[in-house]
């Protein structure tokens, strides 16, 4: 059984910074790549960042510059270093992982708020 936790989130001014976690735990589990998205209510989920197994990255606009994907392949753990947040970086992050064996895994969301 696969489990997904995120971890890292909470209140911040803006100009601020958070480092969000993503541990993978499950037998035999080996992290291939991953993703953060990010959803406010009454929102869709949107991408934030993602990165390959080959360690290529890829933001969402709003994002670019001041966020940093990265993962451990070691440890089955992905983070997302975020910088100079904004208000509008306000939501619940997720967090999800492509197996070696193709399968997608999420977690259950980090509340990230950030403050004017």
């Amino acid at each position: 059984q696969v489990q997904v936790e995120e971890s890292g989130g909470g209140l911040v001014q803006a100009g601020g910074s958070l480092r969000l976690s993503c541990v993978v735990s499950g037998t035999y589990f080996r992290l291939n790549g991953g993703g953060w998205y990010r959803q406010v209510p009454g929102k869709q989920r949107e991408l934030v960042a993602r990165i390959s197994s080959g360690g290529n990255t890829n933001y969402a606009d709003s994002v670019e510059g001041r966020f940093t994907i990265s993962k451990d392949d070691i440890k089955n753990t992905m983070y997302l270093q975020m910088n100079s947040l904004k208000p509008e970086d306000t939501a619940v992050y997720y967090c999800t992982v492509t197996a070696s064996w193709g399968m997608d895994y999420w977690g259950k969301g980090t509340l990230v708020t950030v403050s004017s």
